[in-house]
């Protein structure tokens, strides 16, 4: 599990819309938000650029189905021969006033994602069943959670008495000249490279013929970028970077190989 608490400087983000101002306003009004879109597509990246800007704590958690209720609550641990509580992301964000981040919530367990009830409506509680704690989470405290809806089966959706607790935001890749300005900001590569990625991004994305599981990323194209800026020629970084990373079948990954090589003149 991934996790980590933090409160930093405020990271890069470049806005696609509205999605700082209904961040602030779900904040200010104690209300949970949900953040669906494709992977890499900038949904981590927006909370943590948020929680710096407001100046809370965040914990993100990088769900998946082995995590456990205790994972998310806290748990008894035996140490130097006695038995001591440990607050888990969720308790700590709560006492803390923080933000608690499920990243792909619909990854973890159904009877994991219960405990989220009642933090996610009025209520606004935290029972810690073990200790026999009740917490009343603090103003400042937000529970934020994501998933990617393009990549859900029947056994993994978000129900919809779950659902819709939240206010939910769609994500979904940056038009050209938002993304290469996300290039520009996260990799300071030059205009030309940036725009040449981008090319390809969108061309791989409207791709019919090939069986990709993900669409070529915002993240990969930083990938890219920050390789060639350290001096990788182009075509090997974005074989390294792009099309190693959505494919595993040689064939497909040539394919794509050809998209890139017409983008650099090879």
């Amino acid at each position: 599990m991934k996790m980590e608490a933090s409160l930093m400087e405020i990271p890069f983000y470049e806005p696609a819309g509205d999605e700082i101002s209904v961040f602030e306003h779900a904040w200010k009004n104690r209300l949970p938000l949900l953040i669906k879109g494709p992977t890499g597509c900038g949904k981590t990246r927006f909370v943590a650029h948020m929680a710096a800007k407001l100046g809370l704590p965040l914990y993100t958690v990088a769900c998946h189905d082995d995590l456990t209720a205790a994972d998310l609550v806290g748990r008894h641990l035996i140490g130097d021969g006695q038995t001591v509580w440990c607050d888990g992301p969720l308790t700590r964000a709560v006492r803390e006033g923080g933000i608690c981040y499920l990243d792909e919530v619909v990854e973890a367990r159904k009877d994991t994602t219960v405990v989220l009830h009642p933090l996610a409506d009025d209520r606004r509680i935290l029972p810690i069943d073990r200790t026999g704690e009740l917490l009343s989470a603090p103003p400042s405290f937000m529970l934020v959670v994501s998933y990617n809806p393009g990549y859900q089966n029947l056994l993994k959706g978000m129900k919809p008495s779950t659902r819709q607790r939240f206010v939910s935001l769609r994500f979904d890749f940056p038009a050209s000249a938002r993304e290469e300005s996300i290039l520009l900001g996260e990799a300071g590569c030059a205009p030309d490279l940036a725009r040449r990625l981008v090319s390809i991004a969108h061309a791989l994305r409207t791709l019919k013929d090939q069986d990709l599981e993900e669409a070529a990323s915002t993240r990969l194209l930083v990938y890219a970028a920050l390789l060639v800026r350290d001096g990788m020629d182009p075509v090997t970084a974005c074989r390294a970077a792009i099309v190693e990373s959505l494919t595993d079948d040689p064939e497909v990954a040539e394919a794509l190989m050809e998209v890139v090589a017409a983008t650099f003149g090879r």
